[in-house]
């Protein structure tokens, strides 16, 4: 595979450290067996965006998507850059393949990334289509694949964004100013958190006490970009249920809607420490 583009080194910042009893914490990620807090998915995804407009132009910010699965954890402040594969002509789309490394080589997250309409055979979209099947649920046992949340109201303000873009690894332009898009593009991590109230009522069965993390996330522009201090609502199912040896699994299909036009979509999954909850002690 021939290697496009290779971003900088950055050094991530674990922004939820502060956060007691999540995955974030020093304390309780060492205690679930991770060397540190860890750095959030989504932080990392914020890498990617300047060499995707790079290879694609501003049509990704329209109708890309970034597709990654999270193979390893990182801690704060700890090196890592990004590589772009080049991409490849299929049907509609260009595809390549993305990933993340440290610097010992260790690979952080994997995926596709493209550009020009859906991607059915996207990452994500491969590996949700063959999961294993459920061999047993606790936390998630009363969850069931295909429910459904009403819209949910989402807004994520300037003020929010504009405390993020303080620690944030890549500080793009449109992030900070409304001059090329007419409004201010929202970064990746902002982008989550505008899927976050119809997320919740969708894990709102789950079983409590827990720790979670993102296992792989998916960001598709479907009339992009998406936009701070805009009102969108935000809806979803449930697209996956799954566990392995040390994690029970959850998959949500999710739209971000402004009026009645799709705006974008995400595809994420997440994994709950079966060490973190009581259910399995």
């Amino acid at each position: 595979m021939q290697t496009e583009l290779i971003g900088e080194w950055r050094k991530p910042v674990n922004t939820a450290a502060n956060q007691k009893g999540g995955i974030h914490d020093d304390a309780t990620a060492t205690d679930l067996g991770f060397r540190g807090g860890t750095v959030a998915g989504s932080i990392h995804m914020e890498q990617f965006p300047p060499l995707l407009v790079e290879l694609f132009g501003d049509d990704w910010w329209r109708s890309g998507t970034l597709s990654l699965y999270f193979k390893s954890a990182t801690v704060d402040l700890e090196p890592v850059r990004c590589f772009i594969s080049s991409a490849e002509k299929i049907g509609e789309i260009d595809r390549a393949s993305v990933w993340m490394e440290k610097e010992d080589g260790t690979v952080i997250v994997s995926g596709t990334a493209s550009c020009g309409g859906h991607d059915d055979q996207s990452e994500l979209r491969q590996r949700l289509a063959s999961i294993r099947p459920i061999s047993e649920l606790r936390m998630l046992s009363d969850l069931h694949l295909g429910n459904t949340c009403s819209p949910q109201p989402s807004l994520v303000t300037n003020k929010f964004v504009d405390g993020q873009l303080k620690v944030i690894t890549e500080p793009m332009a449109c992030y900070q100013s409304a001059e090329q898009f007419g409004d201010r593009v929202l970064p990746m991590t902002q982008i989550v958190r505008a899927f976050g109230p119809a997320e919740h009522v969708l894990a709102e069965d789950v079983k409590p006490p827990f720790v979670g993390l993102y296992g792989a996330i998916e960001i598709e522009y479907v009339n992009g970009p998406v936009f701070s201090e805009t009102e969108y609502t935000a809806s979803g199912q449930i697209a996956g249920l799954s566990d392995s040896p040390q994690t029970e699994i959850l998959w949500r299909d999710m739209l971000l809607t402004r009026g009645d036009q799709p705006v974008a979509r995400m595809l994420k999954m997440d994994r709950l420490m079966k060490d973190s909850s009581p259910l399995w002690k």
